[in-house]
């Protein structure tokens, strides 16, 4: 730990609101405890729990840091009792409960992936969260396979860019939602089969036109709200839908019949808060299924800007803008 400073710099949350609340702060350097990393951070990725934390609607669970940042790369600084897979100075990427905007990030070890060469640490910040996610739900709980249909709301979000990548890479046919033409040519650039601008077209109708009655296997939906009822609409039988956020509300009036009549699957999950043997056991699926896809070029972390950890506000503000396409990732 010689080399390592007592304090550093971090972002803190003073109060709840916009992107102004967010501070710059020296705090005291954190020690890994058993079984985890400390990590030299070099960049760490912005998501939409780290705006709702900013806001006030989703504080960081008991026992995780109150700074945000929920994914970050960097370099092995120092080794917490028991970690014994990396060693100091190696390149990892991991997911972290909280504590990503700083100088230096603990990492549960079994939640840290190994940056592949030839891949810019910046990249590798924007890795964790999103494929965490996207692997977990559309993978592992909906079991989304080669020449399924998967449809995807938000396509030029962190996570639709990834879920279309992963889709494809895996063989399936991908619909993507995006609220503007722009975003709907991204979409297709990335390899969708159909984009739909949510704002100019109704997702179920131009569905039911270009996809036909067989319809959507797996649907993955961060919106809710009355995007419940219009995703059931557009699965076809044994369809499966998984929500992994309610932009729009959690609450929804639906026609169970539907749910019936076709056999649907319709589930839930949240990441945060999931123990660390749950998050590890997603890592070891990543690093032998999608890892070398990332490697090779198969797949990518598409990138919509970088912003130095002191213009946190601006980063924040332009994902609070909506008009980014891909991953706003900060430099430390």
């Amino acid at each position: 730990m010689a080399d390592i400073p007592a304090s550093m710099t971090a972002i803190t949350i003073e109060g709840k609101g916009g992107p102004e609340v967010l501070k710059q702060s020296t705090i005291e350097t954190p020690k890994p405890g058993p079984g985890q990393v400390l990590i030299k951070t070099a960049a760490a990725g912005l998501n939409r729990p780290d705006v709702m934390q900013r806001q006030g609607t989703y504080p960081a669970p008991k026992g995780h840091s109150t700074i945000p940042g929920l994914e970050v790369a960097g370099e092995v600084a120092a080794l917490g009792e028991g970690a014994g897979r990396f060693k100091i100075g190696d390149r990892v990427m991991a997911l972290v409960n909280g504590g990503g905007y700083a100088e230096y990030t603990i990492a549960e070890e079994p939640c840290c992936i190994p940056v592949p060469e030839g891949i810019k640490l910046e990249e590798a910040a924007g890795f964790p969260e999103t494929f965490f996610t996207v692997w977990h739900n559309v993978f592992a709980r909906c079991h989304l396979t080669a020449d399924e249909w998967f449809m995807i709301h938000g396509g030029t979000s962190g996570i639709g860019v990834t879920a279309i990548q992963l889709a494809k890479a895996f063989g399936a046919k991908v619909v993507a939602t995006a609220g503007s033409d722009e975003k709907c040519d991204a979409c297709k650039k990335l390899g969708a089969d159909l984009a739909i601008n949510y704002k100019t077209e109704d997702f179920v109708d131009k569905v039911k036109t270009e996809v036909g009655k067989a319809g959507i296997n797996v649907i993955l939906d961060m919106v809710g709200g009355d995007y419940i009822a219009k995703n059931i609409a557009c699965l076809g039988d044994d369809g499966r839908l998984v929500n992994i956020a309610y932009q729009k509300g959690s609450k929804a009036e639906i026609d169970f019949l539907r749910v019936m009549l076709k056999r649907l699957t319709i589930t839930g999950s949240t990441l945060r808060i999931r123990p660390t043997e749950v998050k590890g056991a997603i890592a070891r699926d990543l690093e032998e299924y999608v890892l070398p896809m990332l490697a090779d070029g198969r797949v990518k972390v598409v990138m919509d800007s970088t912003f130095p950890l002191a213009d946190v506000a601006k980063a924040h503000a332009r994902m609070d803008a909506g008009n980014h396409i891909g991953k706003i990732v900060l430099t430390v």
